[in-house]
């Protein structure tokens, strides 16, 4: 099975669904050659494996290429910490990222939410294309994430640039090439130098922003340091930028090709918490991270020598019938879903998952209120060539103006 699973394959990126369930019925514990690691797909495997941070180390780097943190140039952020010290920064951190003051924020994201509708419905009546991804989904958590921290208005438009660098960089391989190509380098030169000035005004005079309340924390007599909450913007930009705004994308597309479910959907909008689990587990944001081995583990008769990049394949686990049954290949926005990875789990369950549930509800609720027979045109969209994340470029809107019906 060397060629069943070339993530660098375009036609693979497209649908790697088929790739997963042979992975899963065929070689649980998969040798990749070049770039060589292994991977893992089936869901007790990788649900397992991320709840054991002894023996799957996130602190050699999340993707398959080797030494990407010194690459990087950059102190290890907290998703590339180990516990006890990542156990010690999460909590400093959670202090300020409360779930309550995200929660602060719904009436401030649907009034955005409302102006990106009427945007559309306005390009839509004067006959421009409406644009689901770039006109709604994206630029929705660049809006939540720059008014949590504090970032002005003027200055949010600078976010774009930004994560295409970070996701351009690292689905490069991380190596000079990648790192020059689009001004990488200059663009996350820019954003370090912007919130290391940002954290330092509000360390000289706090206001309400997330950024001033994590200057301020503190558990146990320790704070976080300047770096620590660096580290916190960097993971927040690039994870949790693109991320939410595929979930939304992905949870359109998946209801219009199932326009059963979204009837049901908007006709009983208090089932939009549970459809975004199942959104995340059809077609999850984040596809595949990496571990790595802190010793030799044997997983269905395969020895994982110790020192080894581990591929946590989402995307395969959160499709494996074992866990989901017979029909997991199926949308399902009512299904019982106790446990799923779209968020991943263990010490590193995703610490901005409220924000991006929040996001996503308040744009569905109002999205299918306004315009409950919204789809998408997917033989004009182009979807973002990733190894590691499944999303969209360009995902053209139908259901919104005239052919609304």
């Amino acid at each position: 099975m060397t060629d069943v699973y070339d993530p660098f394959d375009p036609a693979f990126q497209a649908d790697p669904y088929p790739a997963y369930r042979r992975l899963r019925d065929e070689e649980p514990v998969h040798r990749h050659a070049e770039p060589p690691f292994w991977a893992l797909s089936r869901f007790d495997d990788v649900w397992a494996a991320v709840r054991d941070a002894a023996a799957f180390s996130s602190a050699q780097g999340l993707t398959f290429f080797p030494d990407e943190i010194g690459t990087l140039g950059l102190a290890p952020t907290m998703v590339m910490l180990d516990p006890p010290r990542h156990t010690v920064l999460r909590k400093l951190i959670s202090h300020g990222f409360t779930p309550r003051r995200t929660a602060a924020l719904e009436d401030l994201l649907r009034a955005f939410v409302r102006g990106r509708i009427a945007l559309m419905e306005r390009k839509a009546a004067d006959g421009e294309p409406v644009d689901l991804h770039r006109d709604f989904s994206s630029p929705l958590p660049t809006f939540a994430l720059a008014h949590l921290l504090g970032v002005p208005e003027a200055d949010r438009a600078r976010f774009d640039p930004w994560v295409a660098a970070l996701v351009g960089f690292q689905d490069g391989g991380f190596g000079a090439e990648a790192l020059n190509a689009g001004g990488a380098i200059e663009a996350v030169s820019e954003m370090f130098q912007y919130f290391t000035d940002l954290v330092a005004a509000r360390r000289a005079e706090p206001t309400g922003d997330l950024i001033s309340a994590l200057a301020a924390a503190e558990a146990d007599g320790e704070r976080l340091t300047d770096w620590d909450i660096l580290g916190f913007c960097f993971v927040m930009v690039a994870g949790g930028n693109d991320t939410t705004g595929n979930l939304i994308s992905h949870g359109v597309a998946l209801l219009d090709g199932d326009h059963g479910q979204r009837e049901r959907l908007a006709a009983d909008p208090s089932l939009i918490p549970n459809a975004l689990l199942e959104f995340l587990r059809l077609e999850g944001s984040v596809q595949a991270l990496a571990r790595t081995t802190t010793a030799p583990v044997v997983l269905h008769g395969v020895e994982i020598p110790a020192g080894e990049k581990v591929m946590m394949m989402y995307g395969a686990a959160n499709r494996d019938e074992r866990e989901f049954g017979p029909t997991a290949d199926r949308l399902d926005v009512a299904r019982e879903i106790p446990r799923h990875l779209g968020f991943a789990s263990g010490v590193h369950f995703c610490i901005g998952s409220h924000l991006a549930k929040l996001q996503a509800r308040v744009a569905l609720e109002e999205l299918l209120a306004a315009h409950p027979h919204v789809g998408v045109d997917l033989d004009r969209a182009e979807r973002l060539s990733s190894a590691f994340t499944r999303g969209w470029v360009s995902l053209p809107a139908t259901g919104i103006g005239a052919d609304a019906s």
